[in-house]
């Protein structure tokens, strides 16, 4: 079982893992192991919660296809295991941040000094620019 949440998980045979080679370099090595770790995970098909399945579905993020799959890629070290691993933690930060409500923003009015200071400002530096400019007399 794999632990989402306190209340969610999923079993272990709901990801699909496999098994390729990475890209990059690594000489020799790269072209005969096979050590980047890929998770294919159906939404649709899977054991999560309703509420899951909906909000993972309307998440934009290149990793969740159109078709409802979460493909997870991880070749960052040379070992097959460690890369298993990282993938499995992105996979679960992945669904966690569903659970996540981002905090409603109120919307403030900027107040009468700090738009005085802005439009000095703004006349400051223009009457610098002025003072730069050649002037032509006719």
């Amino acid at each position: 079982m794999i632990q989402i949440t306190n209340r969610v998980a999923i079993n272990d045979n709901e990801l699909e893992w496999q098994f390729i080679r990475s890209s990059g370099a690594g000489g020799q090595h790269i072209n005969k192991v096979s050590t980047a770790a890929q998770i294919i995970f159906d939404i649709n098909q899977s054991s999560l919660p309703e509420f899951y399945k909906q909000k993972l579905l309307a998440k934009a993020d290149h990793r969740i296809t159109k078709s409802g799959k979460i493909i997870i890629k991880c070749q960052q070290s040379r070992s097959q295991d460690f890369n298993r691993q990282l993938a499995l933690e992105q996979f679960v930060s992945l669904v966690k941040s569903i659970t996540i409500v981002p905090k409603a923003r109120i919307a403030t009015k900027a107040t009468k000094a700090s738009q005085r200071r802005r439009v000095d400002a703004k006349k400051q530096r223009g009457a610098t620019k002025a003072l730069r400019q050649k002037r032509v007399d006719y």
